[in-house]
């Protein structure tokens, strides 16, 4: 983002495929180990392997795509890869292959199209160079809190998912593969009902935020008066506590929309819901409805640039989220959901105490925390992207 901002766009597919090396030289190694004592096949293992490497790819393919305004090229790599991979999969299967492998085979080519068609939009939109694919780590020692929020995020989103194949509803697939399908599908389906926050803050937060709050910085830059910085900051903060406020009204009716009518809906598509499936549907739903706002939140201290507060935010969800979901356990698994949905709520709570603190104090944060000298943030992210650098032109 930083390279863009500058106009270096020929940093950008250095960074790309850097961190891409990174990820498969490190994930590649820890699931072929796991994938050694799993239990699997050779097939199933290969494909397996194949998977788990492309959607590293994939995964960090999509953050560097939201730079691409080439929306038409997106989804139709998406569309495309969800047709293939399901016209594939039924073609298998109707030819007689073995279920396991055939159901692999063809999400394995979905993304690997899906991959091959996002690097080469990639390649179409950033300029090629011979700049290091490394130097990118030494703004991990800039931005460490940053770094750490989107890994205690994940932390938190996805923890109680993996708790859950170590409770009373677990499945035993196979060998290591372990699933809780009682609590991962009403999981899978209730945390698309999260969808309404994140689009909405982008289709009208952030497009009425973010005027009031790029009329108010240029303030301090431009010399404007002191009468005329409190009343652009009184019409961002008015703003902004009106739009958090609809979001979060509008993700609690599609909340409970969901609840009313998800009862009638699920019956129809054959998923094999039971009470105790609906039960933890209806929980999730809340849950992740919680969530929304609470990332919203902590997006918008990201906003203010407040990387501690964001850091600090996080790291309460992914602690609350284990903590919690393991206390959970404790108790009769019709409660199984409530872990994260407490874990939740403290999110959007702290994050909130957060974000009010801090635009309380909006003036001091701008005017007075910043140094007042350019600080050398370079550290052990930035010794090892010079050690890569080195040991990749030595090859």
């Amino acid at each position: 983002a930083d390279m863009l901002f500058e106009n270096k766009n020929r940093a950008v597919l250095p960074a790309f495929w850097g961190s891409t090396v990174i990820m498969m030289a490190v994930g590649s190694v820890l699931y072929g180990i796991f994938l050694v004592f799993s239990g699997a096949t050779l097939i199933q293992g290969i494909l397996c392997y194949i998977l788990f490497s492309e959607l590293i790819i994939v995964w960090n393919a999509m953050s560097f795509l939201t730079a691409i305004k080439d929306y038409k090229g997106i989804f139709l790599s998406f569309f495309t890869s969800v047709a293939v991979a399901i016209l594939l999969g039924m073609l298998l299967l109707w030819l007689g292959f073995p279920t396991i492998e055939s159901l692999l085979l063809a999400v394995t080519v979905g993304y690997g199209i899906m991959l091959t068609w996002n690097v080469i939009l990639l390649h179409r939109y950033f300029p090629h160079t011979d700049l290091g694919a490394f130097t990118f780590l030494k703004w991990i020692d800039a931005f460490l809190p940053l770094a750490l929020s989107g890994l205690f995020m994940n932390v938190g989103m996805f923890s109680h998912l993996v708790i859950m194949w170590f409770s009373d509803i677990r499945v035993h697939v196979h060998g290591l593969f372990y699933g809780a399908p009682w609590h991962d599908v009403p999981a899978l389906l209730a945390f698309m009902t999260a969808l309404m926050t994140t689009v909405n803050f982008v289709v009208s937060v952030e497009v009425n935020f973010y005027p009031k709050y790029r009329n108010h910085y240029s303030l301090y830059n431009d010399k404007g008066t002191i009468s005329d910085i409190k009343q652009s900051e009184k019409e961002m903060l008015d703003t902004l506590k009106t739009e958090i406020f609809y979001t979060a009204l509008k993700q609690l009716l599609f909340t409970a929309a969901c609840i009313a009518l998800g009862g009638y809906l699920l019956d129809l598509l054959p998923l094999g819901f039971n009470e105790i499936m609906r039960g933890y549907f209806r929980t999730l739903c809340v849950a992740y409805g919680l969530y929304a706002i609470g990332n919203m939140l902590m997006l918008i201290l990201l906003y203010f640039t407040d990387y501690k507060g964001a850091c600090f935010t996080t790291a309460v969800f992914a602690v609350a989220t284990i903590v919690l979901t393991v206390i959970s356990l404790f108790f009769p698994y019709v409660y199984y959901g409530f872990g994260f949905l407490i874990a939740a709520m403290v999110f959007v709570i702290v994050t909130a105490l957060r974000l009010d603190y801090f635009t309380k104090r909006l003036p001091y944060y701008i005017l007075s925390v910043q140094p007042l000298v350019a600080e050398d943030r370079s550290g052990l992210f930035a010794r090892l992207g010079v050690y890569l650098e080195k040991r990749f032109e030595r090859r």
